[in-house]
C-alpha cells in the first residue's frame, strides 16, 4: 500500500502486515511500549528525511543523558529520567518533526514554539534545518529539570 506524504509516495504496510501504518501527516502508528525497542521501531518507520532527524535526536539524547528512559505513547517517542517523568517527546508532521520540551520555558534560550501550556515549548525541525548544537544544549538543560508525569 502506498500513501502520500509531503508530496511523495511512501511505502507502508497495511495494518494486518505487522508494519507501522503512517497516520495523518506521516506520523508512524506504533503501539505503546517502554524501552528502546518501540522507539527504534518508531524511528525506522519515520518517512523520508524525517528518519534521519529521528535518529539524530535519539543519538543526541543517548549521548547527552546517561541512562535515559524511553517509551512510545500516543504514537510519539518520549524521553525521561527514571522516576522523574518525561522531559522531551517528538512527533512527525507532514513538513516537519516537532520536538516538545515539557519544561521548555525554563530552557535558555527558550525554544521558539509557544504552547497553550505555559511551561511547554516546541522546536519544529524542517528538512534543511541545522539543529544539533542547540538541541544538545537544550537536552542537557531539560534532562536536569523535573519531568512531566504522564
Amino acid at each position: 500500500m502506498a500513501t502520500k506524504v509531503s508530496g511523495r509516495s511512501e511505502r507502508v504496510a497495511s495494518k494486518d502486515g505487522g508494519e507501522p501504518v503512517l497516520l495523518s501527516g506521516g506520523n508512524p502508528q506504533i503501539a505503546k511500549g517502554y524501552g528502546d525497542g518501540p522507539v527504534q521501531r518508531y524511528i525506522a518507520a519515520m518517512p523520508g528525511w524525517k528518519r534521519d532527524v529521528g535518529r539524530c535526536i535519539d543519538d543526541i539524547v543517548v549521548r547527552t543523558v546517561p541512562g535515559v528512559r524511553k517509551a512510545v505513547k500516543w504514537n510519539s517517542p518520549f524521553y525521561g529520567n527514571e522516576g522523574d517523568g518525561w522531559f522531551l517527546s517528538l512527533h512527525v508532521f507532514a513538513r516537519y518533526v516537532k520536538v516538545t520540551f515539557f519544561r521548555g520555558s525554563s530552557l535558555q534560550p527558550i525554544p521558539p514554539g509557544a504552547s497553550k501550556h505555559p511551561e511547554v515549548r516546541y522546536l519544529d525541525i524542517h528538512e534543511s534545518d541545522g539543529f544539533e548544537a542547540q538541541l544538545t544544549e537544550w537536552m542537557k538543560q531539560a534532562s536536569q529539570l523535573p519531568g512531566e508525569r504522564m
